[in-house]
């Protein structure tokens, strides 16, 4: 009730007064209260779900009125992982400008935890996500799959060749937070397999990691699409992970019930063009899902 009244800027007497004159008004406890604070009761949770909904028909009421009365544009606020970024480089803004010429088309740049958190907080309408979590009120649907790699310096006598997770473990890894996806997958992965995980160094920057690999400090395990320029230059090199394979999943996501867009037919088309174009470059190591 304290936390509740706080972001209500309310006082907390008259946040209950409030809500027993409701209790009455409805003739049924909507709140059971004990030494620890409130819970809801049945009923309580049964307002909470209708009101909850009363207030998204709201919003979708407005939001549509609104695009009655616009100038028939749209406006995509489009979610990208950075993966995505370095795989098709800078001109994604300009191929959308292009390609949908009756729609406002923002990009926003960030890793995909950040991205699913504004996808739900209605801060971008549309995102690119690797490893979607499923939550009730998001929509996805996976569309590629790509190869996690074991990438470290270059070595003439291993390359070409592939390795177990066993074999990628034994190494000193350079990896990303805890709530990176990589991270996440690499440590389930462990932990199913009874592997010991030596993660040497937990690093956020992809160019301070590919630094350090190329010094041959440490190595990582990451998409080709986060080395490619490395790789094609013969800074890093690359092997595959084969035993079991590493991979993760890019999924297209938006909110559940979201109104369409006025030029939803040409969105879709934009968003398919830029998947295939992203597992044409990452060939062999992307595959379409679909």
């Amino acid at each position: 009730m304290t936390a509740a009244a706080a972001k209500l800027s309310l006082a907390q007497p008259a946040l209950g007064q409030q809500i027993r004159l409701l209790e009455k008004e409805l003739d049924t406890a909507l709140l059971t209260r004990h030494s620890r604070g409130v819970t809801p009761t049945s009923a309580g949770v049964l307002l909470y779900e209708r009101a909850r909904k009363i207030l998204d028909d709201l919003e979708a009421a407005e939001r549509d009125i609104r695009r009655l009365g616009s100038d028939r544009r749209d406006h995509l606020v489009l979610g990208v992982n950075p993966t995505l970024v370095l795989t098709l480089g800078p001109d994604l803004p300009v191929e959308a400008h292009r390609e949908l010429p009756e729609v406002t088309v923002s990009l926003v740049e960030e890793r995909s935890p950040v991205l699913l958190e504004a996808l739900e907080a209605g801060q971008i309408n549309v995102s690119f996500l690797y490893n979607a979590p499923e939550r009730a009120k998001i929509e996805r649907r996976a569309v590629m799959e790509e190869d996690l790699l074991l990438i470290s310096a270059p070595d003439e006598k291993l390359r070409g060749t592939s390795v177990s997770l066993a074999e990628a473990l034994e190494n000193e890894l350079v990896i990303a937070g805890e709530r990176g996806v990589i991270r996440q997958i690499v440590e389930n992965e462990a932990r199913r397999l009874g592997l010991k995980l030596r993660l040497a160094y937990e690093v956020h920057s992809v160019m301070s990691m590919k630094a350090m690999i190329a010094r041959g400090d440490a190595v990582s395990i990451m998409p080709w699409s986060l080395a490619a320029k490395e790789l094609a230059d013969g800074t890093l090199m690359a092997r595959r992970i084969d035993r079991p394979a590493l991979t993760w999943t890019l999924y297209l996501a938006r909110k559940s019930g979201a109104p369409p867009f006025l030029h939803e037919d040409e969105i879709q088309r934009y968003l398919d063009r830029i998947v295939s174009r992203c597992i044409e470059k990452m060939h062999p190591y992307a595959r379409a899902m679909r």
